[in-house]
């Protein structure tokens, strides 16, 4: 799984990043996968074949979506578990295996959410957790920003409300869950892709230990 630079022992052998739609999750998780060296574990969410009739429809399609999502995830968590019980390498990944949930909590109706939550809580304890997950975090309209600035059309009508609740969302569950230690990074002045000094920053961020199980930075 990964070739690892050098023979300095790392803090955290198995990293998730996490945040917002628009956070630069993925561009993160990539530019460290390659730093590292090591796999990164990325969601194909366009392969999601009712993603944009969500967002034309969302009550009518929401509980297709996120039972998708989570069957999809559920599979590559799955064959993350076993090649990092067989080579107990470094990984990095775009997302934790929560993020069903949270995004459940927010797209669906509540009889269809009481299902959904009995599915979850029956494949969570099989999923392998992160030791840390970095959280982005960053206001909304820089969200809303850098949603337009990529220009995917079924997410041109995202709106405001709906990515602060998803960021409450995810703070709450942060402070509900005990599996992973959680950074929550204001990364509203931070350019890590322009930048090598802030990227560098994200680096030493990730090179250190961590007592309290959320820690805001």
């Amino acid at each position: 799984m990964c070739a690892q630079k050098n023979t300095k022992k790392e803090v955290y052998n198995f990293i998730t990043i996490e945040g917002c739609i628009g956070a630069g999750k993925t561009t993160l998780s990539k530019m460290l996968s390659a730093h590292y060296s090591c796999k990164g574990i990325f969601e194909n969410f366009e392969d999601n074949p009712y993603l944009q009739n969500f967002y034309l429809n969302p009550e009518k399609h929401a509980f297709s979506l996120e039972l998708f999502f989570m069957a999809e995830r559920y599979q590559q968590q799955k064959q993350l578990l076993e090649e990092m019980n067989l080579f107990g390498e470094k990984v990095i990944t775009d997302y934790a295996f929560f993020k069903s949930l949270v995004f459940a909590n927010i797209t669906l109706k509540e009889d269809e959410l009481q299902l959904y939550k009995m599915l979850f809580h029956i494949i969570y304890p099989n999923i392998k957790s992160p030791e840390i997950i970095l959280y982005l975090h960053k206001p909304t309209d820089l969200l809303i920003r850098n949603i337009k600035k990529r220009g995917r059309s079924y997410e041109a009508d995202i709106s405001l409300d709906y990515l602060e609740k998803l960021n409450a969302t995810y703070l709450d569950f942060f402070k509900q869950q005990d599996k992973s230690k959680v950074l929550i990074v204001d990364t509203s002045q931070l350019d890590f892709v322009e930048s090598k000094n802030d990227f560098k920053e994200l680096l030493s961020i990730l090179d250190k230990e961590y007592n309290k199980k959320i820690t805001y930075l």
